[in-house]
């Protein structure tokens, strides 16, 4: 049995002054890391999802914040503070839906401005050290999630996932894969089917591209088969991640995902959502408030270089949708699974 390999599929290093993302645009051909020299750099990464996953690019955006204010050094503590928000703001508009990234740079301001009597080199070293204690905490959260999601895996299940919520979504063993690298481990025998997520294919670049890495027995499959696939009787369960979680427990995910979950309703196959708890929003009190991020019509109109759509049609291009939390069976996070009535529940343990 092949075992995980969390080097192979690492989507943000930092070795202590340098930032490297995994290319994820480039994957399953390309395996290339890409060092990062300036925020702006990390901005274009995150919106060009060469770094994508909500956890990711909340890690990335916190060592972006590092990499943005690392040469002004020499500036007056105030001017320095100026300068660790105005960056955060710049960095946390490269994606609106996904909380992390809002959260881990609200942090890393807060960290700054803790530490502002005692000078910029304090404040910078309190910044880097911010960055990998959210890096290292999703580890945790991330195996928290597996340990929690793992005994919903029974021997030769079928799981369907949705997009990617795997390792190169996190920084190591991913969200809605997390119980399943744990299974694996255990040597529990269960299939895999991947949707390819249309319109940019992160089931069929990069989450068939990990688990077949890893060893587990995985099918990729179009969006468009899943009711079929769920017909048959191959899908026991749907595990997917998600970007944000509202206080009532609606979950905003990959587009698509609200399909997969009226599907699994019909068919009465659990739905499960698995999220830590940087990606639960109790601020916002339902999933019809949360800013569904619009790309651009390239994206539906060209598959790879080749043109698919017409010249001038017009194009809806929603990056997300929203799950209501009726279709929700549980919410998988590092505390445990948390099930209806979410709202109560979200609030008891998170607040």
């Amino acid at each position: 049995m092949k075992n995980y390999d969390a080097a192979q599929t690492r989507s943000v290093t930092w070795d202590g002054e340098r930032l490297f993302f995994l290319d994820q645009t480039r994957l399953p051909v390309d395996v290339i890391q890409e060092e990062q020299l300036d925020s702006e750099q990390v901005w274009d990464s995150i919106k060009k999802l060469k770094v994508r996953g909500a956890p990711a690019i909340g890690i990335a955006g916190a060592y972006g914040l590092v990499l943005g204010v690392r040469d002004h050094l020499d500036a007056s503590e105030q001017e320095f503070l100026a300068k660790v928000r105005s960056q955060a703001a710049y960095l946390d508009s490269s994606r609106p839906t996904a909380v992390n990234l809002s959260w881990a740079l609200k942090r890393m301001v807060a960290r700054a401005e803790q530490t502002a009597v005692n000078g910029t080199q304090v404040i910078y070293q309190a910044l880097k050290a911010e960055a990998v204690l959210i890096h290292e905490e999703d580890k945790l959260l991330c195996r928290g999630m597996g340990e929690h999601g793992l005994p919903l895996i029974r021997e030769g299940m079928g799981i369907l996932t949705h997009c990617n919520a795997g390792a190169l979504a996190t920084s190591e063993l991913g969200t809605a894969t997390a119980p399943m690298y744990l299974a694996h481990e255990q040597g529990i025998a269960f299939r895999v089917y991947a949707d390819e997520t249309r319109p940019l294919l992160q089931g069929a670049r990069l989450t068939s591209w990990e688990l077949q890495q890893a060893g587990i027995d995985v099918t990729l499959i179009s969006d468009n088969m899943a009711a079929s696939m769920m017909a048959e009787g191959l899908i026991d369960m749907v595990i997917v991640g998600t970007d944000r979680v509202a206080a009532n427990g609606d979950v905003a995910n990959k587009i698509g995902t609200m399909g997969v979950a009226i599907l699994a309703d019909y068919f009465g196959i659990p739905f499960y959502v698995a999220c830590p708890s940087s990606t639960i929003d109790l601020a916002t009190a339902s999933g019809d408030l949360i800013e569904i991020e619009e790309r651009g019509a390239d994206e539906i109109t060209f598959f790879g270089a080749r043109r698919t759509g017409p010249e001038g049609i017009k194009v809806r291009n929603p990056a997300f949708d929203v799950t209501p939390n009726r279709l929700v069976t549980g919410l998988i996070t590092e505390k445990g699974i948390i099930q209806a009535p979410y709202g109560e529940n979200l609030k008891r343990i998170f607040s």
